[in-house]
This record gives C-alpha cells, sequence and structure tokens, in this order.
C-alpha cells in the first residue's frame, strides 16, 4: 500500500438530463486524471437529479451498461472512480436502490454499499424531502475496502448525520471516508462542512465529500463546497461555486502521526 495519493472530489450540477450529466462527470473525471489524481470520486446520483420516480426508471442492476461504461473509463484512466452513487434496480417495482460503486484500475467493481440512512424530511419553509418513498434502504450494512491506496470506508450524503456508522467504519480499518452527496443548499450553509470536519477529527481520518452545486430546479438546490479534509480536521481542498473539481493529496502518515499524538481511538469505552 502507498502512503499517499492524489485524491480529486468532483462537483456537478445534476438535471433530468441524463446524457448530459454524464458527459459532464466523464469530462470531469478525465481532468481530474489528467491532472494526476489517482481516486475521483463523483457526487451522489450524479447521472441524474429530478423526479424520484424518473430516477427509480432510470435504475439499473450494476452490471447494466451504466456502472459498466464508467468501469471502462476507469480502466482506460488507470484511475480508482468513486461512483457517488447511482440508481440499482430492486426487486420492488417503484424503489430502487441509492447505491455507491468503488471502480478498480482495471475496471473490476471493487465494492458496493447501499445507503443506509434515507433522507424523508419536511422541514417548514424549507426542503421537503421522502427518499424512502422511491428507495430500499440498504441491508448489508457498512462497507470497509482495502486498496492498494488506502483503506476506504464508503458512506452516502444523509448517512453523515449519523457518527457511528463513521466510528464503526474506522473501528473496522476505514483510512479515508467518502461521503457522496447531494447536500441541499437549506441545511449545507450551515451544517455541511462543520459535519464533514467533525466526522474527520473525531475518527482522526481524512473524508473525501464530493457533492452537487447550484440550481437543479425551482424547487430544489445544492450548496456545493466538494471538499477533502485531513485527520486533523483542515479542510486542503475545496470546490469553489461552480460546476469542477478540487484535488488534494492524501498523507496516510499524516494520520497515522495524528493518531499516535491523539489517540482517542484507543480511548473508547463504549
Amino acid at each position: 500500500m502507498s502512503t499517499s495519493f492524489v485524491a480529486a472530489v468532483v462537483q456537478v450540477n445534476g438535471t433530468e438530463d441524463v446524457p448530459r450529466n454524464e458527459k459532464i462527470a466523464i469530462d470531469l473525471v478525465r481532468d481530474a486524471a489528467a491532472s494526476g489524481a489517482e481516486f475521483v470520486a463523483l457526487p451522489e446520483n450524479y447521472f441524474f437529479i429530478g423526479s424520484l420516480e424518473e430516477k427509480v426508471r432510470q435504475a439499473q442492476p450494476l452490471t447494466g451498461p451504466r456502472v459498466q461504461g464508467m468501469a471502462a473509463l476507469a480502466k482506460e484512466l488507470g484511475i480508482y472512480l468513486l461512483l457517488g452513487s447511482v440508481a440499482e434496480r430492486s426487486t420492488e417495482d417503484r424503489r430502487c436502490f441509492n447505491t455507491s460503486v468503488l471502480l478498480g484500475p482495471d475496471g473490476s467493481l471493487l465494492a458496493s454499499y447501499r445507503k443506509l440512512h434515507l433522507f424523508d424530511i419536511d422541514i417548514p419553509n424549507g426542503a421537503q424531502f421522502q427518499e424512502s418513498a422511491t428507495v430500499v434502504p440498504g441491508d448489508g450494512g457498512i462497507c470497509v475496502v482495502p486498496t492498494n491506496l488506502a483503506t476506504f470506508g464508503l458512506s452516502i450524503c444523509y448517512d453523515l448525520r449519523f457518527p457511528e456508522q463513521y466510528r464503526t467504519l474506522v473501528n473496522a480499518g476505514a483510512q479515508c471516508l467518502t461521503v457522496p452527496s447531494a447536500f441541499t443548499q437549506f441545511t449545507g450553509k450551515d451544517h455541511w462542512e462543520v459535519l464533514l470536519r467533525a466526522r474527520a477529527i473525531e475518527n482522526t481520518a481524512w473524508v473525501i465529500a464530493p457533492n452537487h452545486w447550484g440550481q437543479h430546479s425551482a424547487t430544489r438546490a445544492s450548496y456545493g463546497r466538494s471538499m477533502i479534509i485531513d485527520p486533523w480536521g483542515t479542510v486542503v481542498a475545496k470546490c469553489s461555486d461552480a460546476i469542477g473539481y478540487a484535488t488534494a493529496r492524501v498523507d496516510l502518515n499524516l494520520m497515522n502521526k495524528v493518531r499516535r499524538e491523539l489517540p482517542c481511538l484507543q480511548h473508547q469505552r463504549l
């Protein structure tokens, strides 16, 4: 395993136009890889933001053309590629899985994680969303993936509000926590960076968090500010308010240093 690598977070502005979304994502992945990124992470639902019912209609098995096309891209570029999430077909007609997929530099499907915590909220004069109406919650537990770069712990968006999931990932060996998201503008302006930095600090782990940005429709907008955070809680890379990407060198020696100097993981009592 290497001791450091370059990671990139890709920030998009998803719409209902799947070909447009996928082209933008592919172009940005290529640009990030050309800049030296060895691990590139796309946001949750990078391929589609719109009607929840249409998302279900867009669902495919992980062996389908959406994932396999991106697997061919990962192989072509020789990178680890995180598909933040895709709509994975389930056995139900009206619901799918919201699934994060990690692809290897040989194009292999290294791991998949089905979102555990579903975003069901109704804030007066704010966000209203009922993810469970069209998404089946994952039942496979956590997902920790050893690779030649690092050991990754997978999560998706709303999982961020459940710190016990991240401590479980780290206790199982995760060094880098991935949080691909479509985090809303309403909550993101106050909570996005605070929660991401907290997950990094309390777990002395790297956090890699690609997000959507901007207005998706008249009633939905995402906060953006995709970022990479080190184990001390310092934001070392952040996207501006636009479609694009940001890169940072992820140094596992820094993580080990922080864990020696602040060994909170060794002091757990619960």
